[in-house]
């Protein structure tokens, strides 16, 4: 061979070698993304700089937002924690997960997107908050809280593990189905002045120090501190769960906020229209009679609770931004469900008012997508768990639901279908609630509780009536609006939330998915 030919291959050997093996920043550079999900645990979506809420400080939060694309009208697949975060693990509605309320979630080996994930070359972590019971990790390695090491899972369990929250929670095991418990109706009980539980305690809190998800943050950065560049590319899921009650912040933080924050608005006369389900909802959870002074406080309470949660994320995002993955690393925020906050007369979550049910959604990679960005569009949860795994490389099984967004993150001007789901069938109401988000309006479905009651129907025009104060489902003009909404909430279910509501009463649990049908 020619030695002039012999020294320029040399040369060019070297040079590849020099890109490939001599930068691991560069080495993670050319691979696949790393995907780091943040989800917090009832945070209203409205209360954020970024949503425009001019009282909300969350720096962090608004700075990621500057560097993505924030999402205006996503909603979460429950309003309750374990049933919408069933939604993010296995890529399905609740009524075809099957986990209704807080209670043991589908089966260890049940097709997830951890596992999904793995199988596309990636190394799936789960620090903090996913809610999974009996020793499940469906697919993720989880980091210990105590010690920050990666722990073996526990032998997964089946049965009955539910918590007090779930007013549904007959025995979950294959033998002893029942059916599942429903309020009565119609019936109220008078609890004086009685509040529940969850108003205590509140304010200040010097010792937030000790709160779990300080542990959390801090197995978050020391991860993507010793993660090697040369590793897997990773999937890793930090859970928060501030800015959730209790509502307690350190003392600096609701000093803020004292005498800042308005009283909800409720037009007189107005709780006496609400549908049954929440009268019952404010009845059975002692929120009829909630003083003055006590929305004043626990308002504020909340805003500072949101600071605290922002303060922790951007200690995880700062540490990111100082490891070699900072600029292949997509980072998304969001929450498995909102957070009432005394409008409609309601606190804590259990209902479909955009309040509880829509979300935030930051997703930031600014090596693919410039930042700033608004998406004003309805999308769900299942559409976020089909993204990751588009971005991923991983293929969703066909029986998963949802639409990537990641065509409509490529170009603003893509079609997208501008529609989302949203799900209720667990404690504090007589029967089971859905909703379909298309455009402006909102549509909500009170399925019927029994031969005297429902089904009842709310109808929203989102932009005239952001606050959901003004239901049309009675009006005349709006028939074919109602009817049309109807129609496409089954389609996109699949289901007709009537049936629904039969096999959830059937007891229809991940371990008898067609439930009790004698």
């Amino acid at each position: 061979m020619n030695s002039k030919l012999v020294v320029l291959l040399l040369g060019l050997l070297a040079t590849i070698g020099t890109v490939y093996a001599g930068d691991p920043a560069q080495t993670q550079t050319a691979r696949r993304p790393n995907i780091l999900v943040i989800m917090s645990d009832e945070h209203n979506a409205h209360v954020m700089g970024c949503d425009g809420d001019p009282l909300a400080r969350t720096p962090h939060l608004d700075a990621l937002a500057a560097r993505g694309a924030l999402f205006l009208a996503h909603y979460c697949a429950s309003p309750i924690c374990i049933p919408s975060r069933q939604t993010f693990t296995t890529g399905q509605y609740v009524w075809r997960h099957n986990v209704w309320g807080n209670t043991v979630g589908v089966p260890e080996g049940t097709p997830s997107l951890p596992r999904l994930l793995n199988a596309a070359g990636y190394e799936s972590f789960l620090d903090g908050k996913m809610h999974y019971k009996g020793g499940m990790t469906h697919g993720f390695k989880v980091i210990d809280e105590k010690t920050g090491l990666i722990r073996l899972a526990k032998k997964a369990q089946t049965a009955s593990d539910s918590d007090p929250e779930d007013r549904g929670g007959e025995s979950q095991g294959t033998k002893k189905l029942k059916p599942r418990r429903r309020l009565p109706a119609g019936e109220f009980r008078d609890n004086g002045t009685e509040l529940g539980a969850e108003f205590t305690p509140i304010g200040s809190d010097p010792n937030m120090d000790s709160f779990i998800d300080v542990a959390r943050r801090n197995n978050a950065i020391k991860f993507l501190r010793e993660r090697r560049p040369d590793d897997k590319p990773f999937f890793l899921v930090v859970g928060f769960i501030a800015p959730h009650y209790p509502l307690v912040a350190p003392p600096a933080y609701i000093a803020h906020f004292k005498d800042k924050v308005p009283a909800p608005e409720i037009p007189a006369g107005y709780l006496d229209t609400l549908p049954m389900n929440y009268k019952l909802l404010r009845n059975d959870r002692k929120l009829e009679r909630v003083p003055p002074e006590m929305v004043e406080l626990a308002r504020e309470s909340y805003y500072a609770r949101v600071e605290w949660t922002d303060h922790q994320i951007g200690l995880v995002l700062d540490a990111l931004k100082a490891s070699p993955f900072a600029d292949n690393t997509i980072v998304i925020y969001t929450a498995d469900h909102g957070e009432n906050m005394g409008e409609h007369g309601l606190w804590w979550k259990n209902c479909l008012y955009d309040s509880a049910a829509r979300v935030p959604l930051i997703i930031s990679w600014p090596a693919r997508w410039k930042g700033g960005q608004v998406r004003t569009g309805a999308c769900g949860t299942v559409d976020l768990v089909q993204t990751i795994a588009e971005l991923a490389g991983a293929k969703t099984p066909k029986d998963w639901n949802g639409t990537s967004l990641v065509p409509w993150l490529d170009n603003p001007s893509s079609a997208w279908k501008d529609l989302a789901v949203s799900e209720y069938y667990a404690g504090y109401i007589a029967s089971g609630i859905v909703m379909i988000r298309q455009g402006s309006w909102k549509y909500v479905y009170h399925t019927q509780a029994d031969e005297k009651h429902g089904p009842e129907r709310e109808l929203y025009n989102l932009r005239a009536d952001s606050k959901e104060l003004c239901n049309l489902a009675g009006d005349a003009q709006q028939r074919e609006r109602l009817q049309a909404m109807h129609t496409a909430l089954v389609k996109e279910l699949g289901e007709d939330p009537e049936q629904s509501e039969r096999r959830f009463r059937a007891g229809a649990i991940p371990e008898a998915p067609k439930g009790i049908l004698n």
